[in-house]
């Protein structure tokens, strides 16, 4: 074992606490496989990060860092906060990217572009394969969140990397009182992420939670990666603008602002604040 550098930073909001955390180690060298997910286990966080030297090539293409990214209980090929957060943990921790306007990251899914706009990073989304979900799995999810037909306005199965049943509801309040079973929704094996347009708010635009029993994770505070499939989706089905906030958190008592973007040449950009909450060395 070794003393590495780490950090974990809370992604999604500029005040500790109330985001989404992140556990990084930021010299994952030399590790192998099982004592990765082990670690990751043990943090018992939604996501634990490692970070590496970009592939030659991955250095090639401009990445300025690589990393691999656990659940609890397995390897994500992609993921929105720990994307954001392992970023900002490079950067706290010195790192310098090959071009001053942009951070360059290899994960499995490949080159994820992130900005630096002020405080704040953005991702760009991955590209989304979506379609509609089965009659059958559809059925046994709103039976699992506790929902009626009626609430329901569409769906969609999503995966940017990490797939999720995207469902939008008829209002905030539906989404804000939802008690899933859990064990249910574990059972189906499937992540859920369900969502509703606020009407007469200017900010937030859009309520989010997330369910992910599948993989040990009842809700997750705040997430990424289905903000950003959600945000491809609802744009350009016009269900929601080419700019938005959104938040997510609430019912675990967080607070998460996620910042939507979509520019002109159609990529959707996902990002927010991220704060350092511990900051020293790991034995690993």
């Amino acid at each position: 074992m070794h003393q590495r550098r780490f950090q974990q930073v809370d992604v999604f909001t500029p005040v500790p606490y109330q985001g989404n955390p992140l556990a990084v180690v930021l010299d994952g060298a030399d590790l192998g496989d099982a004592e990765l997910q082990r670690f990751a286990n043990w943090t018992n966080l939604s996501e634990t990060t490692f970070l590496l030297p970009p592939s030659a090539a991955g250095r090639a293409a401009g990445a300025d860092y690589r990393v691999r990214i656990f659940d609890p209980v397995s390897e994500l090929r992609f993921a929105g906060h720990p994307t954001l957060g392992s970023c900002h943990a490079w950067l706290q921790a010195g790192g310098q990217p090959q071009r001053p306007d942009r951070v360059v990251q290899e994960c499995q899914v490949g080159l994820v572009q992130i900005r630096r706009v002020g405080q704040r990073l953005l991702f760009a989304a991955p590209p989304l394969q979506r379609s509609a979900p089965s009659p059958m799995l559809l059925a046994q999810v709103e039976a699992a969140l506790g929902l009626k037909p009626q609430h329901i306005l569409a769906a969609q199965t999503l995966d940017n990397g990490l797939p999720w049943l995207g469902i939008l509801l008829d209002s905030p309040q539906t989404v804000l009182q939802l008690q899933p079973n859990h064990q249910a929704l574990k059972q189906i094996g499937v992540t859920v992420g369900v969502a509703a347009v606020y009407a007469d708010a200017p900010s937030p635009q859009l309520e989010v939670r997330a369910f992910a029993a599948a993989v040990d994770v009842p809700e997750d505070p705040v997430t990424g990666s289905l903000n950003a499939s959600l945000a491809q989706w609802l744009i350009a089905e016009g269900y929601a603008p080419t700019q938005y906030l959104a938040t997510q958190g609430r019912c675990l008592g967080r607070n998460g602002q996620v910042h939507i973007e979509r520019d002109a040449e159609g990529q959707v950009w996902v990002g927010g604040a991220s704060v350092t909450c511990v900051d020293g060395t790991v034995q690993l």
